[in-house]
């Protein structure tokens, strides 16, 4: 399987309430913080690109925007619908907009070891997204519940390791300032 057979959702609709506002908008090296982690994937040659979204979710060039429903919805309704959105889809990366420092070259590695069932990101011994799922796990993608996203899925899923510091999830204004300094290399 090649990065054109698969789809991307990206998760873009999280109400920021730990932040104080939409995180997303928020200003990390001259751009929204939405468009670190988007733009790296929208210069990836995956079939087809959706952003989960919220109004304020800042515009993502290469993706198609989708509205997640109702609004404040939890992480699995984010998932959910976009995984409701490509039911002929043989595989979709899932991975969060507020992880702004995840490299190119981690999607790549993913992308490369993917053999057709599910790959997942490993942090400190722990599995999380960004990971990729075969259409098998779709229907149980679909039935997640809660705001607890997909890391059941994960447990067993063999994974690519990452660097901690480069799987910075920003959720709070101390977090954009911990990623401010390591673009900056502070």
């Amino acid at each position: 399987m090649t990065v054109a057979d698969i789809f991307v959702v990206l998760l873009a609709a999280g109400r920021g309430s730990r932040f104080g506002g939409s995180k997303l908008a928020a200003t990390l090296a001259g751009r929204p913080l939405a468009r670190h982690l988007g733009d790296r994937l929208a210069a990836l040659p995956f079939k087809r690109k959706l952003i989960i979204c919220s109004e304020a979710t800042p515009e993502v060039e290469g993706f198609e925007r989708i509205a997640l429903e109702p609004i404040g919805a939890p992480l699995s309704r984010s998932i959910a619908t976009g995984i409701g959105e490509i039911p002929d889809a043989c595989a979709a990366l899932i991975a969060l907009a507020d992880m702004p420092l995840v490299p190119t070259s981690h999607f790549e590695n993913l992308i490369q070891a993917f053999d057709g069932d599910h790959i997942s990101t490993s942090v400190a011994d722990r599995t999380m997204v960004p990971a990729i799922f075969g259409a098998r796990h779709f229907p149980a993608l679909r039935s997640l519940q809660g705001d607890r996203g997909a890391a059941a899925l994960l447990r067993n899923a063999p994974a690519i390791p990452l660097d901690q510091h480069l799987a910075l999830d920003i959720d709070t204004p101390e977090d954009l300032a911990r990623a401010e300094a390591i673009i900056q290399g502070r």
